[in-house]
This record gives structure tokens, sequence and C-alpha cells, in this order.
């Protein structure tokens, strides 16, 4: 699946090179409860479609009204949504959020294409723009690099600016890894068994067929990596797990039962590995949703992490009540 930049500048680009008069919309800046974060992308055309959002839905239909009737033209508009209360309830932005907004009226189709094609090869690009002229340049990213305004300047990173390494590639990576671009992270999958390595075959998500303990500190050791042991083989997962518990990697997980994983946590503290480290482990993975089948885990899974990178601070599964079984009339 594609990342929604992706989506998102793929349309605008073929908007442009059908001659369609083509806009693309940032947030810059939120106040309040604003639907979306900055940073989010929205691509219009004059006749009517859109792809993205910066909104719940209203601020987009007056974003498309305006640009038919050909309000935005030459160089960016700054707009701003929510100010006052009238428009709070008219363009449905709640708790008196507000949305400052950048529309760029007809973007470079060459700058488009090279970026579409550039987000394709799951490289990660820089894109700025000087708000006042509306000149715009691709430079190479660092997943370090966030979104930055300064006024003058936008900085938009698009790209996985996040690395998801899967030990394992059997049917729960699979679903993970079909899943996990959609929320910025490129994917690695490491196997070095041949029976597995034969069938695997997800579009964007490379196979390294090295040891796990090897492709951990060679390609996801780094604060911006997540480390997913999924194989329920110790030979493997352990290796794996022994090398990203001591690493910077911002979450690391292992598959299976409580019991499993309490045997895990023995044999890795008697291979030396610090209290501190194991702390860092979450197993069994992904959140206590009553998740069953590989797609159900996968979406437990990856909400785990999406909480963790958010600074959400879970509550033991433990301690999650278990929802009671509905019972068809």
């Amino acid at each position: 699946m594609d990342g929604t930049d992706l989506h998102v500048l793929r349309n605008a680009a073929a908007w442009q090179a059908a001659g369609r008069r083509t806009a693309l919309v940032t947030v810059l800046r939120t106040w309040g409860s604003a639907p979306r974060p900055a940073g989010a992308l929205l691509a219009l055309s004059a006749d009517g479609r859109l792809a993205g959002s910066v909104s719940g839905g209203c601020v987009e239909e007056d974003l498309l009204e305006r640009h038919g009737r050909g309000e935005f033209h030459g160089r960016p508009t700054l707009l701003a949504y929510g100010v006052s209360r009238e428009q709070g309830r008219r363009f449905g932005l709640p708790c008196g959020g507000t949305l400052e907004l950048l529309v760029e009226p007809d973007p470079d189709p060459a700058l488009l294409e090279r970026l579409v094609a550039a987000l394709e090869r799951r490289e990660l690009l820089a894109r700025q723009v000087d708000v006042r002229s509306g000149r715009c340049a691709l430079q190479p990213a660092r997943r370090s690099q966030d979104f930055a305004y300064d006024g003058a300047v936008l900085t938009c990173v698009h790209g996985p600016a996040w690395r998801l390494l899967l030990i394992g590639a059997g049917q729960l990576s699979r679903c993970v890894a079909q899943m996990a671009p959609l929320l910025d992270y490129e994917v690695i999958v490491c196997d070095p068994r041949e029976h597995y390595a034969a069938t695997w075959d997800v579009a964007g998500a490379p196979l390294d067929t090295g040891m796990p303990d090897d492709v951990v500190r060679a390609r996801a050791s780094d604060a911006r990596s997540a480390v997913l042991a999924l194989t329920h083989d110790p030979k493997l997962d352990d290796l794996a797990l022994l090398e990203a518990l001591v690493s910077d990697a911002f979450y690391v997980g292992a598959l299976g039962s409580r019991a499993n994983n309490a045997k895990r946590r023995a044999r890795l503290a008697a291979l030396g590995v610090p209290a501190a480290a194991l702390a860092r482990l979450h197993g069994p993975v992904g959140l206590a949703i009553g998740s069953r089948t590989p797609p159900e885990i996968a979406v437990a899974t990856l909400a785990e992490l999406t909480a963790v990178r958010r600074g959400v601070r879970l509550a033991p599964a433990a301690a999650v009540p278990a929802s009671p079984q509905r019972v068809s009339a």
C-alpha cells in the first residue's frame, strides 16, 4: 500500500499532466483541537477532484469552491480557518480549533513527477517552499528530520520516515508489511530460512536473508527504528532481540503467549541482557483488543507501535477489561 502523501502527490501530478488547474494545500500550523496535524496535505483540481485532507470535510469543500472560482493563482496564498466562532461552526472545527494553510497553485509539474518517482522508490525527500515567491526545491532528507515552518520557508518531509524490521517472513509479517507503509514505515523483512524466503513477494518490503542479529545491527538500531520478532523460533527471534534490546530502537516486540514470553525473558537474562534492557521488551506484542487472525494481530501490533511512537502511556494488558461477546439474535 502507498503512504498518504504519495497518493496525494500522484494525483496532483496526474491532474497537472492532464492540463487541469491544480493546487496543493498544506497545514502549516494548528491551534486547539484541529482535525489534522501540521504537514497534512491536500490536492485540488479545478474540476472538483480532491485527494488527501486538511480537516473533517467542510474546509475541503470551501477550498474546492474557491479553487473552482479561480481564487488561487500565481503565488502561494496563506489562509486561516476557524479564527472566529462562526467559522468554527461553519467549517466543523471542534473546540475552537484553528488551521493555518498554505495553498500552492499550479505546482511545478516536473518537480511533482520527480517527487512521485522518488517516493515510489521509497526514498525520503524534503520539499522546501518559499512562501512568498512559491519557489520550490527538493533535497535528500534525514529520517530524524521533521516538518518545519518558520513563517517564511515551509519544509515538508515526504517518504518513509520510520523503519520497521520484521523477523520472519510468515503470514503475520505479510499482513504487517502490507499495512505499515500507510503509517510511513519503510519495511524490511529478515528471514534466513529458504522455505520462507522462496515465497516472500510483498512489494516494497525487501527480504534480507542475513542472520537476524547482523541485520538489526546494520539496518534497525537507531531511534527511528522498530524491531518485531515474529517467527516463534528462539534461534531467530532471540538473536534479533539480543541486539535490538541494547540498541536505540524505539520499539522492540516479540510475538507469543505470556508463558512463552516469560521463558524468552529468562533465556535473554541468562544470556546477559540487563534488566533495564529486558524491561523494554513488548511481549506479548500488540494491544489487547481480542485479536486472533493475522490481520487483527497486525492491527493490534501497529496500534501499539503508534502509541509508543506518539508517547502515549499504555495500560498493562492485564488491566484492560475484556469486551463482552455480542450474541446475535
